[in-house]
């Protein structure tokens, strides 16, 4: 994988994170407690979607911060090469996940 495709995967899944964020956006919001309109258990069930959608935000949100991290080592010559010992990463691991900052030694 070279640098301009790499560049242009991290871009694009950046843009995909934000799609998600835009269509999960009433999911997140504050579930409304209504007595005589929702029973018991469908209350209970909103409260878990909603903690799940937020789960996913927060996901989203470190893998965001993850490829602006890759998206810098971009742009200072350092993509490729693992934070941790110098060494160049395995090419199938970085067509896997171009944000990734670690070798397979490194990482485990």
């Amino acid at each position: 994988m070279t640098q301009d495709e790499a560049r242009t995967a991290l871009a694009a899944r950046l843009k995909e994170l934000d799609q998600l964020d835009a269509l999960s956006d009433e999911a997140r919001e504050p579930v409304m407690l209504q007595q005589d309109s929702v029973g018991r258990l469908s209350r209970m069930d909103a409260i878990q979607q909603q903690a799940m959608a937020q789960a996913e935000e927060r996901r989203r949100n470190a893998e965001r911060a993850r490829i602006r991290a890759a998206l810098g080592r971009l742009d200072e010559g350092e993509w490729g090469y693992c934070a941790g010992c110098g060494e160049e990463i395995a090419e199938g691991r970085l067509q896997g996940d171009p944000s990734l900052a670690r070798c397979v030694g490194c990482a485990g």
